[in-house]
């Protein structure tokens, strides 16, 4: 089936809604349309061609009036310095990088072989991905999930550190997220962590100095050899030394 825009007279759009992990329904012109994956048009019992199903790019199926119309082809491009941010979080320390998506299977798994990421999974609907992210935090593994669809809030909301893409990611997962990566650069993800991990650095030297420095001078206020003045370096001085510390992070290069 064709559809043909009348000559003339601009498309009227309407009633448009998102089947979450399955794409848009609406109205165009007092037509029924559906635009999203194979699942959608099964879930509306719309028939369409087997060999679909063996298209190795994404898709685009569309549906009108209840009918199969056609489909459209999606090239997705792999980001320049993603294969650079798998070889960077490896050599942190990562042990495991995951690869949930609603893509087709078979994209997936390629793009997972080309950046070298240890596990991944294709075809997967919002709860699919929710359902893997707790079988992996159940199994004692601590979790930073990346996201920037609107499927991915939830996953998102459910890791120990969810990270959003805030370039052209969705406003509901850069709200519910951790961290925000302006860029869209995935190898800024390591260049965050690196940034987590000084930081953290600077956060138990500025415990462990005001620990140490307090119980000094507890210890010469107990022997009567403390002053009001070693007193106040126990305060505000270890105070001012912490300042100081964490101000280094903002010279360290990352």
């Amino acid at each position: 089936m064709q559809y043909v825009k009348p000559a003339g007279s601009p498309l009227a759009v309407e009633n448009v809604e998102e089947i979450a992990g399955h794409g848009l329904r609406g109205r165009v012109d007092g037509q029924d349309v559906l635009a999203g994956n194979t699942k959608l048009l099964s879930k509306f019992n719309v028939s369409y061609p087997a060999d679909i199903d063996q298209v190795v790019d994404s898709i685009v199926v569309v549906a009108v009036g209840g009918q199969y119309a056609g489909y459209l082809t999606v090239a997705d491009e792999i980001k320049e310095d993603a294969a650079q941010a798998m070889r960077e979080l490896k050599a942190q320390g990562v042990s495991t990088i995951v690869m949930l998506s609603g893509d087709k299977d078979a994209i997936v798994q390629r793009v997972a072989k080309e950046l070298g990421i240890t596990e991944a999974h294709g075809g997967l609907l919002p709860e699919d991905k929710a359902a893997h992210v707790e079988r992996l935090k159940a199994a004692g593994h601590r979790l930073a999930f990346v996201g920037d669809g609107v499927n991915d809030a939830p996953v998102v909301a459910l890791a120990d550190v969810g990270i959003a893409m805030g370039g052209l990611g969705s406003d509901a997962t850069i709200e519910t997220a951790d961290v925000v990566i302006q860029t869209d650069h995935p190898s800024k993800i390591a260049t965050a962590r690196r940034i987590a991990v000084a930081t953290h650095a600077v956060v138990w030297q500025n415990i462990w100095l005001a620990f140490a420095v307090k119980a000094v001078v507890l210890a010469l206020g107990a022997g009567g050899l403390a002053t009001m003045w070693e007193a106040v370096f126990a305060d505000v001085g270890v105070a001012l030394l912490a300042i100081l510390n964490a101000v280094r992070i903002q010279r360290m290069k990352f």
